[in-house]
Order: C-alpha cells, then structure tokens, then sequence
C-alpha cells in the first residue's frame, strides 16, 4: 500500500471522528435546553420501579381472562365493577384482579386441606370440592359488595361537600363540579363528574334515562334526578331553607339509614355462614378422632351408614349455606344481567328435540300454573324466563337422579370394601387392637376374603358348602369341627352382606324421590325469595314516601311524575305500578284503583289513595300534607322497621346457620357413641354371661 493512500485513509478517519465531535457537542448542547431537561423529570417521575403492584395486576387480569376456570368470575365481577368505575377501564381490571387473587389465595390452601383431610375418602373429597365452588362464589360476591358499601359512604361524604359547594355558587351544575374535584374519594367523584355531564349535555332527559339503568344504586339516581329538575325549573326557599339542599338533606338521611342496616345486617350474618359451612370441614377430623378413642364404632364410621350421614350432613350444608346466603343479602344493588351469566340455557333451549321436549313441561299460556309461576317470578324478582326456569329444574333432575344412583353403587362399594377390610375377631371389640392381635385377626380377614371370593355371587350357598370348602383348604387342614363350624358361620354372615349389596329396586325408586325434590328445588327457592322480600315491603315503601316528599314541593310536579319516579325506585311493587303507569292515559283515577285492588299491603294502599285524592284537583302538597308533618315520626318508624327486618332475618338465620353444626354433633358423634356403645356393650355382657 503506497503512503499516499495512507495518507487519504488517515484524514477520512480524522474527518469522520471530527463529524461524531461536532455533533455530539451540538446534541449536548440541545439535551441541555430547558425543555428536553423538563420532558426528562416528567419522564422520570412517571417511569415505573422495577416492581409495581399495579402492573401486576393487570398482567394477571389477563392471564385470569384466558383461563376458563376463572373466566366466569372475572366476568361476572367486572360487570359489577364497571358501573362504579364509570369509563376507567384500568381500575376497573385492578380491581378485578385484585378480588381474584385475594380469593385464590383463601380457595387454594383450604383445597389443599381438603385433599389432605379427605384423600381416603374420594366421594367426601369430590362433594367438598364442588361445594367450595359456592364458597368462591360468596367470597368474590362479598368483595364487590364491600366495594358497593365503600361508595356508599363516600356519598355521605360527597353530599355534606355539596353542600357547601352550593352556599358558595347557588348553582347545581358548578356545585357538583366543584365538589367532584375530590381526588380522595375516587369512585363518587366519577359518578358526580358523570352527573354533570348529563346536566350540561344536549339532551339531559335522555342521558339520564340511560344513566338510572346503570347508576350503581338508588342515591345517585335521586340526586341527578332532583339536581336535573333544579337546574332545569330552579330552586326555592320553602321554610327559609332551599328546597335542593332540603332535598339532600332527606338522600342523605335514607341513605344513612341504609349503611346503618347494612352494617347490622353484616354484623349479625359475619359468623352464620362460617359455622354453616365448619361441619363440612370437621367430618373427617370426628371420625379420625372417634376411631382412635372409640374403636367400636369402626362398623358405623366405615360402613355404609357412616357414609350416609356424612353425605345427609352435606347436603343440610349446602343447603343451609345457600339459604343464609340469601337471608344476608345487605340491600347492595346487583346488576342483574342473567343474559350474560346463564348463556348455556339458551343455548341449549334453541336446539330442536331440546326445545319440544322442555315445552311438554312447561304450562301453557293463559292457564292458572303459568300465571301462578310468572306472579312468584315477578315477586322473586327473578329476571330469568320460563324456559330457563325449567330448563334448570329439568338439567337438575337428571343430575341428582344419576348422583342418586352413583351414590347407592358407592354406598355399596363401600360396605363390600368395609367387610373384606375389617380385622376378625373372636369377640366384638371395645378396645384397641395391639400389634399381635391386630395382625392375627388381620391373617383370620385374608383367610375369610379367600371364601368369600370362592361363594361370591352364588346365593343359595349354605353354611355346609362352606365348611365342605374349608376342610378341603390348607388354612383349615388341622382345624377341629367347633372352629370350623364357628368360622364357617362368619363367613356365611359376611357372605351375605356382600351378596346382598346392589343396586335395589327401592334405591331407583328413592332416586326417582330425590329427582323429583331436585325439580321442585328450583321453585322452592323462588318461594324462599318471596318470602325474605315480603319482609322488605315495609322499608320499600317509606322510601317511595321520601321521594314524594322531595317531589311535593316542586315546581310542574304532577301525579304521573311521582308514580315514574316510584317505579324507577321500585323492586317489590314495580310490577303494579309500571301497569298503573301504563294505563295512566286512559284514565288517572281508574289506573290508580285498579292499582290499589291489586296490591294488599296497606302503607302503600294509604299512597295510592293520596295519589288519587290529588288527581281529584287536589294539591299534591296538600295531598301529602301529613308526610312533612310527621317526617320525624317516619324516620323513627323506619329505624324501628329495619331493627324487626334484622331481628327476623337474624333469628332466621341462626336456626339454619346451626342446624348442619347441631346434625354433626347430634347424628354423627353422640348418637353412634352412644347407641354403638351400648351395643356392644350388651353383646359383650351377654357373652360373659354366657360363658360362665
């Protein structure tokens, strides 16, 4: 290579490296300018740390929302979380996940345990770990609903802001602006922000039709709806107090009521559904520990007898645990979208044989059953169809006659199973085994099960075939005539306990029973529900009497808008009044006495009657002149209301909540100690007897 081109490579190099100095100087000198320096500290203050809860959890929602197991729940638990969290599509997966998790963490050392409790027992173990599956269930419902509670409370909050906002702007749309800057208090600032929207939108009537189906409870429908028609007619002093404030004043006083029974209610249910559900748990422990202390009672526990009662006792488990689950529900409001949860019954009902074979069951229209079932949907507040109804009640006959059936051949396993397991004895024993005797009695089964193989099936074998059979076996080569005698008459004995255990006519008939309890089941717990509503009747109609008394005094406010108000508020009673509402054009009066015909409790007979008195020209201040008089009297009144509502679902709920625990002791322990017990004590001292 000549010098020459050395040289050219030399200053190309140096020309190159001069170019990278230039220009690293000037994007220094840019780097250091005011505004890259600021976008670097916004940078740094949002940059996440190596480790963040958040983040976690929403790469967890993810990995729940593919996982088909978990799908269901996260779901069902997000619809409910959404309403709260109006159009924060992040929260709204945090918290999500965050239930999720909290309840995993509690299901799966509690499976473990189960497994671990139960693993000689697989038909005790599959029971417990299919009824855990409500247990999640209650855990996750229990989550979102303290989450309801929690915006509850922040209401009050919000409410006593509000008011001080208002003093300050004398204006509904910048008062609830200004209160909703709250960062502390997240969800009702979403929800205010939310109502101001509907105010100041173009057509607020229709924004706030499609806000009350989705406002997360009854509070917050009220106030946007008296905050639209003030800001839309204006404000008055009734008493030298505004008439909007007063009106907060009463939301905020029934909602006061409301976490005040909610809390009651939590409190008097937070151990009821712990003690139904311990018996579940404690079956095996019982048994393990009756065994070890009281080995007489091995014919009961690991029989066929011992394993009937564990599952009678949970079936009243399950039972009563669903039932208090009902008794507890605190009033929090959930969003019913059957639709989405029960898709399978659709399904299922648009293929053809299905759908004929499910209409053979189902009554017709216009006969007195179909019109009976559509009365106890309505009063259960049901929004599932007819066709879903018995498609449940139908999908549930089958499934407990098969696990009826599945039950009798397990039932019968396990005595046949018991009887080529037990250790053989001279004597019934009260006591313990030892080492020797346990393993003598041991080889004396073995020798049995080799009889019992030979004759099983055969029925008509007597004991004389067996002794022929024994004499010509080398395990009775040197035996004398009594043993063999004596030995024969066991085997015999076992022999036809393990003959006689199959599957019986009478056990497809019981299955048949059972199938048929499992039909009506469906039915029954509609009833259940109607009767814990009807308890709720008394305290659904002192809240229709807060609204017509935040109505009373306003502007333009007729009859017509107090009956859509009562229905947009209405659970027990929406049925007679939206049909009142419906037939209100051709006829106030008459709409309004075919109403009163229709319902029978009398506090809302007494409305209905005010209602037609100030159709009559009536004022419907006057009309309900009483109410405002007596809104103290009201208020004491529906505290009273609440405390019997408590009381009674309380002394309700105690004497299911206890039953499975009372049957644990009762059929489980006591009884088979006892009655065992003196059994085999009267053998013995009749074998003592004998023998002297």
């Amino acid at each position: 290579m000549s010098n020459d081109t050395i040289f050219i490579m030399m200053g190309v190099v140096l020309g190159i490296f001069a170019i990278v100095i230039i220009a690293y100087l000037a994007l220094r000198k840019k780097m250091q300018s005011s505004d890259v320096v600021r976008i670097e500290q916004l940078r740094k203050g949002t940059r996440e740390s190596n480790f963040s809860k958040d983040v976690m959890y929403q790469k967890l929602y993810v990995k729940y929302l593919k996982f088909p197991p978990l799908r269901r729940y996260l779901l069902k638990i997000r619809r409910r979380l959404e309403i709260i969290n109006i159009d924060d599509e992040f929260l709204t997966r945090l918290q999500t996940a965050q239930i999720i998790t909290k309840a995993l963490i509690i299901i799966i050392p509690v499976t473990f345990a189960v497994i671990f409790m139960t693993k000689s027992n697989p038909l005790i173990m599959f029971i417990i770990l299919v009824f855990e599956l409500f247990i999640v269930d209650s855990l996750v419902d229990g989550m979102v609903d303290k989450l309801d509670n929690n915006l509850l409370n922040q209401q009050v909050d919000f409410f006593a802001a509000m008011r001080h906002s208002y003093h300050e702007t004398n204006m509904v749309g910048e008062a609830i602006y200004q209160t909703a800057q709250d960062d502390e208090h997240v969800e009702i600032s979403r929800q205010a922000e939310k109502i101001y929207n509907i105010l100041n939108s173009d057509d607020p009537e229709v924004e706030l039709e499609k806000y009350y189906d989705v406002a997360p409870n009854n509070y917050l429908k009220e106030f946007a709806g008296i905050s639209y028609l003030t800001q839309e007619f204006g404000d008055r002093k009734v008493d030298g107090t505004s008439l909007y404030l007063k009106n907060l004043d009463n939301i905020t006083q029934e909602m006061q009521l409301e976490i005040l029974k909610r809390d009651k209610l939590n409190y008097t249910f937070q151990s009821l559904s712990f003690i139904a559900i311990v018996p579940m748990v404690l079956l095996e422990p019982f048994k393990s520990w009756a065994l070890s202390n009281f080995s007489f009672t091995k014919s009961f526990y690991n029989g066929k007898l011992g394993m009937i009662i564990q599952i009678l006792i949970l079936l009243v488990t399950f039972i009563c645990y669903i039932l208090i689950r009902k008794l507890k529900d605190n009033g929090a409001v959930n969003i019913k979208l059957e639709n989405n949860q029960n898709p399978w019954q659709a399904k299922l009902y648009k293929i053809k044989p299905v759908k004929k074979f499910v209409d053979l069951f189902i009554p017709k229209d216009g006969t007195k059953e179909r019109r009976k079932l559509k009365e106890t949907l309505k009063a259960a507040a049901s929004k599932q169809k007819i066709e879903w109804l018995y498609i449940n009640r139908l999908c549930l006959t089958v499934v407990v006659f098969v696990a009826s059936i599945f039950i009798f051949i397990m039932l019968h396993n396990v005595q046949i199973n018991y009887i080529y397991t037990e250790p053989t004895t001279d004597y019934d024993l009260i006591g313990e085994l030892d080492g020797k005797d346990y393993k003598k009695a041991m080889e004396t089964t073995q020798i049995h099960n080799y009889f019992l193989d030979m004759f099983r099936g055969k029925l008509d074998t007597t004991q004389e075939d067996i002794e022929d059979a024994m004499r010509d076996s080398k395990y009775y080569e040197d035996a004398d005539a009594n043993t063999i005698s004596t030995n024969a008459a066991k085997i015999l004995d076992k022999l036809q306990t393990v003959n006689s255990e199959y599957l019986k006519w009478f056990e497809i008939l019981m299955a048949m029973v059972f199938a048929i309890i499992g039909y009506a089941a469906p039915i029954l717990m509609l009833k259940f529900q109607v009767i814990i509503r009807k308890m709720s009747m008394e305290d659904e109609v002192m809240q229709y009497q807060t609204i017509i008394l935040m109505l009373m005094r306003l502007e333009r406010v007729d009859v017509e808008m107090i009956l859509e108000w009562m229905e947009r508020y209405a659970d027990i009673f929406k049925e007679p009044i939206s049909k009142c509402l419906n037939n209100y054009e051709s006829g106030a009066w008459e709409s309004l006495e075919d109403m009163k015909e229709e319902i029978s409790f009398q506090p809302l007979i007494r409305i209905v009657e005010s209602l037609q008195t100030a159709v009559e020209k009536v004022p419907i201040r006057e009309a309900f002149d009483e109410l405002e008089s007596d809104r103290e009297y009201y208020q004491d009144k529906r505290k009273e209301a609440n405390d019997r509502l408590i009381s009674k679902r309380g002394m309700i709920g105690r004497a299911i909540g206890f039953t499975p625990l009372v049957g644990l002791f009762v059929a489980y322990l006591v009884a088979p100690l006892v009655v065992i017990g003196l059994t085999s004590m009267t053998s013995s001292f009749d074998s003592m007897s004998a023998m002297t």
